[in-house]
């Protein structure tokens, strides 16, 4: 073999030997880079699983102090998502964003509403997808009220006299109108001559939410005589032809004003039902504070004497119209007496109250519990 030959396959075996080298570095390189690579790609999956997930979660579940927060008319998803993580409700609106889409979430109503940061994304979603806003006046109307109560508490939440709140309860346009709008409800009893005030037991007594910055009064009574006429719509079918709902809102009331907390409704409409089909007078109390249009603790004998159609200690059957606003309760109860023969009631200075089918039984339950008090 020639010189020349032999020194060419030393050359070629070292320039094999050079790139079998090379090789490897790029191989080991590769291999650095793309374990690196996929290190960046889990750590950044990673990171960012942690950020969406955690954008996902309240911003602070502890903090229950709301924010009212204002969604103007004609705002779309961005506009509300920018909101919402301005006023702190919301951890990313990006993230918010695409939530929503992903969920297939629409339908967002404008308003004000109290938000949370300790609400959750679907907490705050179904609050504005059912505007649920945030109410500007909360109205709570107790059992038992009367029209001048009721309008001293409307007048009172509003900042406007109680007087003005009356005048509109009693205006015949108002009256006319709510009659139009529940036909089954408001009759012409309603204005019976001896009648003080003709929607007497008409407002509901409940707590009422008024999202208006400026209500108008009919708005805010017209809505407590709907609810009236929605609970009463429930007992039609037990009323029948036997009462008016003008005479069922009457003895519910009756029976509201003498009931106590432990007393049982359903037997104090029992003794009203058993004395009205003895045509004996019901004699109750409430009746007579109502005709002397006071509020006192105790009615004297010389009270039991006011002249009124309202005082039923001089009367017979039921009142001209309800002496308050009763609650579901008593109006349940004046259609399902309990099954007593008791004609008489006493409630004793601790709420208890005795039922007695006798006046001597009743005698002595009062003497031991009332005279000697």
């Amino acid at each position: 073999m020639s010189e020349d030959k032999q020194e060419w396959k030393s050359e070629m075996k070292m320039k094999l030997l050079e790139r079998q080298s090379e090789a490897k570095v790029v191989r080991k390189i590769v291999l650095i880079s793309l374990a690196v690579f996929i290190a960046i790609v889990i750590v950044g999956a990673a990171a960012g699983y942690f950020y969406i997930s955690s954008a996902l979660k309240p911003v602070d579940p502890d903090n229950k102090e709301t924010v009212k927060v204002q969604i103007p008319i004609g705002s779309g998803v961005s506009t509300i998502s920018s909101i919402l993580e301005e006023n702190g409700i919301i951890k990313n609106a990006q993230i918010f964003k695409y939530y929503i889409k992903f969920n297939n979430e629409a339908g967002f109503q404008a308003g004000n509403y109290n938000l949370s940061p300790s609400m959750t994304l679907d907490e705050i979603i179904d609050m504005i997808k059912n505007g649920k806003v945030a109410e500007t006046y909360k109205i709570t109307i107790p059992e038992g009220r009367d029209l001048e109560e009721i309008a001293a508490v409307i007048g009172k939440t509003l900042g406007i006299k109680s007087k003005e709140v009356l005048d509109v309860m009693n205006d015949k346009k108002f009256i006319n109108s709510m009659m139009k709008g529940y036909p089954d409800l408001l009759t012409d009893e309603i204005f019976d001559k001896n009648i003080r005030y003709p929607l007497e037991g008409y407002f509901y007594p409940a707590t009422y939410y008024i999202y208006e910055e400026e209500p108008s009064l009919e708005s805010v009574l017209s809505m407590m005589i709907k609810k009236t006429n929605e609970v009463i719509a429930k007992y039609e079918e037990a009323m029948g032809d036997d009462w008016t709902v003008h005479e069922l809102l009457t003895m519910a009331s009756l029976i509201e004003e003498e009931a106590t907390e432990q007393a049982d409704r359903d037997k104090i409409s029992a003794v009203f039902r058993n004395r009205m089909e003895i045509d004996m007078m019901l004699q109750t109390d409430p009746t007579v504070l109502y005709a002397l249009g006071e509020h006192k603790d105790r009615v004297t004998y010389k009270d039991l004497k006011v002249d009124s159609p309202y005082n039923l200690y001089r009367n017979k059957g039921l009142t001209p119209g309800p002496i308050s606003n009763a609650g579901e309760t008593s109006i349940a109860a004046a259609l399902n007496p309990a099954d007593i023969k008791d004609l008489y009631f006493l409630a004793t200075p601790s709420g208890e109250v005795l039922f007695n089918e006798t006046l001597e039984e009743h005698n002595k339950d009062k003497a031991k519990h009332i005279t000697n008090n």
